[in-house]
């Protein structure tokens, strides 16, 4: 199997176009903000424009945050975020390691992918993945201002269900206190997208094996009711018809 994880540590990919994105320049004129975060390996793959990175950034559910504590072990933990802007926002329990490590300066990667289908080639080691995903390096702060951390919780909120913000109890001041909000901005960042068909060789094309790509994709089942919520509460729309995509939160 090649191509999801590469060398430089990027994976990722989009929706099938017929294209072969090896076999064609990135028609993107943006260039990485730093040799940090330019593709080692297919970089023709990479993209480093803002309107890539972030609609990547808004339609992905979860994100893995990387760092290493002060004695050398590395985590990565998976964590809920929305984009707001330049920054992405991020929360978890205030008392967990991952702040103590951010506040004490630590580097810190945030990733995130989308897994568009898989890519069934006539050779085992051609067997892919489609895929798109955005890697961020840099140094996230913690927000500890209550009003940033209460427009943070909207934003992740929004993020995940749009349209529920306005129909549930906002934070309480303790809430808020208890819950590590992590503000990471998005200055060294770079895409990597992977679509189309398998790429076979030549010699391999008329073995007897199917090739081709499965789609994959997010769907939502059936919302099921809290047993204690009753029959006095309908189904809201945006649970109801509940679709991943493009968010049609606003973000900048």
């Amino acid at each position: 199997m090649t191509d999801f994880h590469d060398e430089d540590g990027q994976a990722a990919a989009g929706p099938g176009d017929g294209h072969h994105p090896d076999d064609s320049p990135n028609e993107s004129s943006a260039q990485p903000a730093s040799e940090r975060v330019r593709l080692r390996r297919k970089r023709e793959r990479g993209h480093y424009d803002r309107a890539t990175i972030d609609a990547i950034l808004d339609e992905a559910l979860l994100s893995h945050l990387g760092i290493a504590e002060a004695d050398g072990q590395p985590l990565v933990l998976p964590m809920l975020h929305a984009r707001r802007g330049d920054i992405v926002y991020l929360h978890g329990s205030a008392g967990g390691r991952t702040l103590r490590a951010l506040r004490s300066g630590a580097p810190a990667c945030l990733t995130v992918s989308l897994l568009d289908g898989l890519v069934l080639a006539r050779a085992a080691m051609h067997h892919s993945a489609n895929y798109r995903s955005v890697v961020l390096l840099g140094r996230a702060r913690a927000v500890d201002d209550l009003d940033e951390k209460r427009l943070a919780c909207r934003e992740i909120v929004e993020h995940v269900v749009p349209g529920r913000w306005e129909d549930v109890r906002p934070p309480s001041e303790n809430e808020l206190k208890a819950t590590a909000i992590v503000a990471m901005p998005i200055d060294q960042a770079s895409a990597k997208i992977r679509s189309g068909p398998p790429l076979d060789d030549e010699a391999d094309r008329d073995l007897p094996a199917w090739a081709g790509v499965i789609p994959l994709g997010m769907r939502a089942g059936t919302p099921a009711p809290d047993p204690a919520l009753g029959t006095r509460v309908p189904v809201p729309a945006y649970a109801r018809d509940y679709r991943r995509g493009a968010s049609r939160w606003p973000r900048t």
